[in-house]
């Protein structure tokens, strides 16, 4: 798959086939614009939106979503695979969008009202949410 823009033809990893074009090209377009819109196309993996796995379903749904070590767990099971999936300017990116909003001390209300989990619970703390996040993003970021 190509996503096709004015000056760039982009290819776009099998992954995001099922996210559509427009999540697939703010996650690993390589440009330096934070946009929060791409903390979201990285979170569609626990959207239900995305029903195509039930195991991975009841992955999610197992886990205490307040809980910083059984989110940091599943963060390494289903968000890392995503996140190598980008170019490494894509994934620069993304850790630098989500420490920009995070020293904005954004409430990350745009990413979380938009989207409905398969988490058993409501997120409690999106902004502790937001910073387990970036810690397991710049940690794998150090594993390549």
């Amino acid at each position: 798959m190509e996503l096709h823009t004015a000056n760039t033809k982009i290819a776009i990893h099998p992954t995001f086939k099922m996210w559509g074009s427009w999540i697939a090209y703010e996650l690993c377009l390589m440009r330096d614009i934070y946009n929060i819109a791409s903390i979201r196309g990285l979170l569609f993996v626990f959207d239900i939106e995305n029903a195509d796995d039930d195991a991975r379903e009841a992955l999610i749904a197992s886990k205490n979503v307040n809980d910083e070590k059984e989110l940091s767990d599943l963060f390494d099971l289903l968000l890392k695979p995503e996140f190598f999936a980008c170019e490494q300017k894509g994934r620069e990116t993304l850790i630098n969008t989500v420490a920009y909003f995070l020293n904005k001390n954004d409430d990350f209300d745009r990413v979380f009202e938009r989207m409905t989990t398969y988490f058993d619970d409501e997120v409690v703390d999106q902004v502790k949410f937001m910073k387990v996040l970036l810690v397991c993003l710049q940690r794998y970021q150090k594993e390549r």
